[in-house]
Protein backbone atom coordinates (compact mmCIF):
# COMPACT_ATOMS: atom_id res chain seq x y z
CA UNK A 1 0.00 0.00 0.00
CA UNK A 2 1.20 3.61 -0.54
CA UNK A 3 2.60 5.14 1.95
CA UNK A 4 0.08 7.90 1.48
CA UNK A 5 -2.25 5.87 3.11
CA UNK A 6 -0.90 4.31 6.52
CA UNK A 7 -1.63 0.41 7.35
CA UNK A 8 -3.70 1.56 10.09
CA UNK A 9 -6.10 3.60 8.16
CA UNK A 10 -6.96 0.40 5.04
CA UNK A 11 -9.96 -0.22 4.18
CA UNK A 12 -11.35 2.21 7.31
CA UNK A 13 -14.39 3.71 5.80
CA UNK A 14 -16.86 2.28 3.11
CA UNK A 15 -18.98 4.73 1.32
CA UNK A 16 -22.49 5.36 2.26
CA UNK A 17 -23.35 7.95 -0.18
CA UNK A 18 -26.27 6.20 -1.46
CA UNK A 19 -27.87 5.12 2.03
CA UNK A 20 -29.89 7.21 3.61
CA UNK A 21 -30.11 10.61 3.60
CA UNK A 22 -28.33 10.28 0.14
CA UNK A 23 -27.80 13.39 -0.98
CA UNK A 24 -26.26 11.90 -4.60
CA UNK A 25 -28.41 10.72 -7.24
CA UNK A 26 -27.81 6.86 -7.89
CA UNK A 27 -25.00 8.05 -11.40
CA UNK A 28 -23.13 10.94 -8.89
CA UNK A 29 -22.81 8.29 -6.29
CA UNK A 30 -21.58 6.00 -8.78
CA UNK A 31 -19.39 8.44 -10.44
CA UNK A 32 -17.64 9.65 -7.18
CA UNK A 33 -17.06 6.26 -5.81
CA UNK A 34 -15.26 5.96 -9.03
CA UNK A 35 -13.00 8.87 -8.39
CA UNK A 36 -12.42 8.09 -4.56
CA UNK A 37 -11.01 4.44 -6.11
CA UNK A 38 -8.97 6.06 -8.21
CA UNK A 39 -7.60 9.01 -6.00
CA UNK A 40 -4.32 9.26 -3.52
CA UNK A 41 -6.66 8.09 -0.72
CA UNK A 42 -7.77 4.88 -2.19
CA UNK A 43 -6.48 2.73 0.41
CA UNK A 44 -8.59 4.37 2.95
CA UNK A 45 -11.65 3.49 0.71
CA UNK A 46 -13.87 0.18 1.53
CA UNK A 47 -16.91 -0.94 0.26
CA UNK A 48 -19.64 1.27 -1.75
CA UNK A 49 -22.79 0.27 0.52
CA UNK A 50 -25.58 -0.13 -1.34
CA UNK A 51 -29.22 -0.82 -0.28
CA UNK A 52 -31.01 -4.26 -0.60
CA UNK A 53 -34.12 -2.78 -2.41
CA UNK A 54 -31.84 -0.99 -4.90
CA UNK A 55 -31.77 -1.57 -7.95
CA UNK A 56 -28.85 -0.69 -9.37
CA UNK A 57 -25.81 -1.66 -11.65
CA UNK A 58 -22.60 -1.25 -9.88
CA UNK A 59 -20.02 -3.44 -12.54
CA UNK A 60 -16.66 -4.14 -11.06
CA UNK A 61 -17.26 -2.53 -8.01
CA UNK A 62 -16.64 -4.13 -4.52
CA UNK A 63 -19.93 -3.45 -3.02
CA UNK A 64 -21.54 -4.25 0.51
CA UNK A 65 -25.20 -4.44 0.70
CA UNK A 66 -27.43 -3.46 3.94
CA UNK A 67 -30.42 -4.60 4.17
CA UNK A 68 -33.58 -2.74 4.22
CA UNK A 69 -35.93 -5.50 4.23
CA UNK A 70 -37.12 -8.79 5.70
CA UNK A 71 -33.75 -10.83 6.10
CA UNK A 72 -35.56 -13.60 4.05
CA UNK A 73 -35.68 -11.33 1.06
CA UNK A 74 -31.49 -10.83 1.15
CA UNK A 75 -30.50 -14.16 -1.04
CA UNK A 76 -32.55 -12.68 -3.73
CA UNK A 77 -31.22 -9.08 -3.43
CA UNK A 78 -28.19 -10.69 -3.42
CA UNK A 79 -28.48 -12.76 -6.83
CA UNK A 80 -29.82 -9.49 -8.33
CA UNK A 81 -27.20 -7.59 -7.74
CA UNK A 82 -24.48 -9.84 -8.64
CA UNK A 83 -26.41 -10.81 -12.15
CA UNK A 84 -26.21 -7.00 -12.48
CA UNK A 85 -22.11 -7.37 -11.81
CA UNK A 86 -22.09 -6.32 -8.10
CA UNK A 87 -18.59 -7.82 -6.64
CA UNK A 88 -20.67 -8.34 -3.08
CA UNK A 89 -18.37 -9.01 -0.65
CA UNK A 90 -20.19 -8.36 2.16
CA UNK A 91 -23.72 -7.77 3.90
CA UNK A 92 -24.87 -5.91 7.04
CA UNK A 93 -28.40 -6.56 8.54
CA UNK A 94 -30.15 -5.51 11.43
CA UNK A 95 -31.35 -8.40 13.30
CA UNK A 96 -33.98 -6.81 15.66
CA UNK A 97 -35.19 -3.54 17.05
CA UNK A 98 -34.47 -2.10 20.69
CA UNK A 99 -36.01 -4.58 23.38
CA UNK A 100 -36.78 -7.05 20.47
CA UNK A 101 -35.25 -10.38 21.04
CA UNK A 102 -32.07 -10.40 18.64
CA UNK A 103 -31.42 -14.58 18.64
CA UNK A 104 -34.01 -15.30 15.60
CA UNK A 105 -32.48 -12.87 12.98
CA UNK A 106 -29.37 -13.90 14.36
CA UNK A 107 -30.24 -17.49 13.76
CA UNK A 108 -31.45 -16.24 10.03
CA UNK A 109 -28.42 -14.29 9.50
CA UNK A 110 -26.31 -17.78 10.47
CA UNK A 111 -28.18 -19.68 7.74
CA UNK A 112 -27.29 -16.78 5.12
CA UNK A 113 -23.63 -17.33 6.35
CA UNK A 114 -23.54 -21.00 6.09
CA UNK A 115 -24.84 -20.79 2.43
CA UNK A 116 -22.50 -18.15 1.71
CA UNK A 117 -19.27 -19.20 2.47
CA UNK A 118 -17.45 -16.17 0.80
CA UNK A 119 -19.55 -13.26 2.01
CA UNK A 120 -18.42 -11.42 5.13
CA UNK A 121 -22.14 -10.97 6.77
CA UNK A 122 -22.44 -8.50 9.48
CA UNK A 123 -25.34 -8.67 12.46
CA UNK A 124 -26.44 -5.62 13.38
CA UNK A 125 -27.46 -5.94 16.87
CA UNK A 126 -29.03 -3.44 19.11
CA UNK A 127 -27.30 -2.07 22.02
CA UNK A 128 -29.97 -3.10 24.71
CA UNK A 129 -31.37 -5.95 25.74
CA UNK A 130 -29.72 -9.30 25.02
CA UNK A 131 -26.40 -8.17 23.64
CA UNK A 132 -24.34 -9.80 25.38
CA UNK A 133 -25.62 -13.08 24.78
CA UNK A 134 -25.90 -12.00 20.97
CA UNK A 135 -22.31 -12.03 20.97
CA UNK A 136 -21.99 -15.07 22.55
CA UNK A 137 -24.26 -16.62 19.84
CA UNK A 138 -21.92 -14.72 17.24
CA UNK A 139 -19.04 -16.27 18.60
CA UNK A 140 -20.40 -19.68 18.77
CA UNK A 141 -21.03 -19.50 15.07
CA UNK A 142 -17.76 -17.92 14.16
CA UNK A 143 -16.65 -20.82 15.72
CA UNK A 144 -17.75 -23.02 13.37
CA UNK A 145 -16.28 -21.24 10.59
CA UNK A 146 -18.97 -19.31 9.84
CA UNK A 147 -18.29 -15.65 8.37
CA UNK A 148 -20.12 -12.97 10.51
CA UNK A 149 -19.59 -10.51 12.95
CA UNK A 150 -21.29 -7.70 14.86
CA UNK A 151 -22.05 -3.90 14.11
CA UNK A 152 -23.50 -1.41 16.03
CA UNK A 153 -25.18 1.43 15.57
CA UNK A 154 -23.73 4.29 17.91
CA UNK A 155 -25.79 7.29 16.99
CA UNK A 156 -29.16 8.45 15.31
CA UNK A 157 -32.03 10.62 16.12
CA UNK A 158 -32.62 10.58 19.32
CA UNK A 159 -29.61 10.74 22.75
CA UNK A 160 -30.22 7.23 23.98
CA UNK A 161 -29.21 6.21 20.42
CA UNK A 162 -25.39 7.19 21.43
CA UNK A 163 -23.95 4.77 24.01
CA UNK A 164 -21.58 6.94 26.74
CA UNK A 165 -18.22 6.09 26.45
CA UNK A 166 -18.26 3.70 29.41
CA UNK A 167 -21.30 1.96 27.80
CA UNK A 168 -19.08 1.86 24.31
CA UNK A 169 -15.96 0.78 26.11
CA UNK A 170 -18.02 -2.26 27.65
CA UNK A 171 -19.21 -3.04 24.28
CA UNK A 172 -15.63 -3.06 22.67
CA UNK A 173 -13.96 -4.89 25.43
CA UNK A 174 -17.02 -7.50 25.15
CA UNK A 175 -15.82 -7.82 21.16
CA UNK A 176 -12.09 -8.27 22.57
CA UNK A 177 -12.88 -11.31 24.86
CA UNK A 178 -15.12 -12.97 22.10
CA UNK A 179 -12.48 -12.25 19.62
CA UNK A 180 -15.16 -10.62 17.49
CA UNK A 181 -13.92 -7.44 14.83
CA UNK A 182 -16.55 -5.24 14.79
CA UNK A 183 -18.39 -2.41 12.87
CA UNK A 184 -19.71 0.93 13.59
CA UNK A 185 -22.86 2.89 11.81
CA UNK A 186 -24.25 5.97 12.88
CA UNK A 187 -23.02 9.31 14.81
CA UNK A 188 -19.46 9.18 13.67
CA UNK A 189 -19.00 12.27 11.71
CA UNK A 190 -15.76 13.51 12.72
CA UNK A 191 -12.28 12.52 13.83
CA UNK A 192 -12.83 13.56 17.57
CA UNK A 193 -15.61 12.96 20.09
CA UNK A 194 -17.49 16.42 20.05
CA UNK A 195 -21.37 17.52 20.50
CA UNK A 196 -23.66 18.94 17.45
CA UNK A 197 -24.30 22.66 18.21
CA UNK A 198 -27.60 21.73 16.19
CA UNK A 199 -29.13 19.01 18.06
CA UNK A 200 -27.04 19.07 21.76
CA UNK A 201 -25.83 15.07 20.67
CA UNK A 202 -22.49 14.44 21.74
CA UNK A 203 -20.77 12.30 19.28
CA UNK A 204 -18.25 9.39 19.00
CA UNK A 205 -15.17 10.30 17.13
CA UNK A 206 -13.35 8.02 14.48
CA UNK A 207 -9.75 8.46 15.90
CA UNK A 208 -11.54 8.17 19.12
CA UNK A 209 -12.56 4.51 18.78
CA UNK A 210 -9.83 3.22 16.55
CA UNK A 211 -7.38 4.22 19.56
CA UNK A 212 -9.59 2.53 22.31
CA UNK A 213 -10.02 -0.86 20.06
CA UNK A 214 -5.99 -0.89 20.00
CA UNK A 215 -6.16 -0.25 23.87
CA UNK A 216 -8.30 -2.85 23.92
CA UNK A 217 -7.03 -5.43 21.90
CA UNK A 218 -3.91 -4.80 24.12
CA UNK A 219 -5.61 -5.67 26.85
CA UNK A 220 -7.03 -2.22 28.48
CA UNK A 221 -9.78 -2.46 31.07
CA UNK A 222 -12.79 -1.03 30.68
CA UNK A 223 -12.05 2.37 32.63
CA UNK A 224 -9.23 3.15 30.24
CA UNK A 225 -11.21 2.25 27.15
CA UNK A 226 -14.05 4.80 27.99
CA UNK A 227 -11.13 7.33 29.12
CA UNK A 228 -9.96 7.40 25.68
CA UNK A 229 -13.11 6.97 23.98
CA UNK A 230 -14.33 10.19 26.36
CA UNK A 231 -11.28 12.67 24.55
CA UNK A 232 -12.07 15.66 23.09
CA UNK A 233 -8.77 17.19 22.27
CA UNK A 234 -6.41 15.46 19.52
CA UNK A 235 -2.98 15.63 21.74
CA UNK A 236 -3.87 11.77 23.65
CA UNK A 237 -5.08 10.25 20.47
CA UNK A 238 -2.94 10.99 17.80
CA UNK A 239 0.62 10.19 19.50
CA UNK A 240 -0.65 6.59 19.70
CA UNK A 241 -2.54 6.25 16.31
CA UNK A 242 0.66 7.20 14.80
CA UNK A 243 3.15 5.48 16.97
CA UNK A 244 0.80 1.99 15.38
CA UNK A 245 0.22 3.63 11.83
CA UNK A 246 2.33 0.78 10.14
CA UNK A 247 0.43 -2.08 12.21
CA UNK A 248 -2.85 -3.66 11.49
CA UNK A 249 -5.83 -2.27 12.78
CA UNK A 250 -7.43 -4.47 15.27
CA UNK A 251 -10.96 -5.28 16.48
CA UNK A 252 -12.43 -2.24 14.89
CA UNK A 253 -13.47 -3.10 10.96
CA UNK A 254 -14.54 0.49 10.16
CA UNK A 255 -17.86 2.61 9.75
CA UNK A 256 -19.56 4.35 6.52
CA UNK A 257 -19.93 7.85 5.91
CA UNK A 258 -21.48 9.69 2.65
CA UNK A 259 -18.94 11.88 2.86
CA UNK A 260 -15.19 10.01 2.19
CA UNK A 261 -13.82 13.66 1.99
CA UNK A 262 -15.03 14.57 5.25
CA UNK A 263 -12.55 11.54 7.57
CA UNK A 264 -9.65 12.21 5.27
CA UNK A 265 -9.83 15.50 5.16
CA UNK A 266 -9.42 15.31 9.30
CA UNK A 267 -6.77 12.65 8.91
CA UNK A 268 -4.80 15.19 6.92
CA UNK A 269 -5.45 17.94 9.74
CA UNK A 270 -4.10 15.53 12.33
CA UNK A 271 -1.20 15.14 10.65
CA UNK A 272 -2.10 11.01 10.43
CA UNK A 273 -2.17 10.49 6.46
CA UNK A 274 0.02 12.61 3.58
CA UNK A 275 -2.29 14.45 2.03
CA UNK A 276 -1.23 13.49 -1.26
CA UNK A 277 2.31 13.67 -0.65
CA UNK A 278 5.07 11.23 -0.43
Amino acid sequence: MSTLVPRLFAGLVDDASLLPPALLSVPEALAAHRRHRDAWYAGIVGALLVPSSLDVATQGLAVGVVNDAAISALPAALAKMRAAGAAVGQVEALVSRRGEDPQPGLAALRALAAQEPDLQVYAEIPLSWGLLAALDTVAAARAEGLAIRPKFRVGGLAAELFPTPVELAAVICACRDRDLPFKLAAGLRHALRHTDPETGFTHHGFLNVLVAATLAADGGEVAEVAEVLAATHPLPLVEPARARRDDERPLWVGFGTGNLLEPVTELIRLGLINGGYE
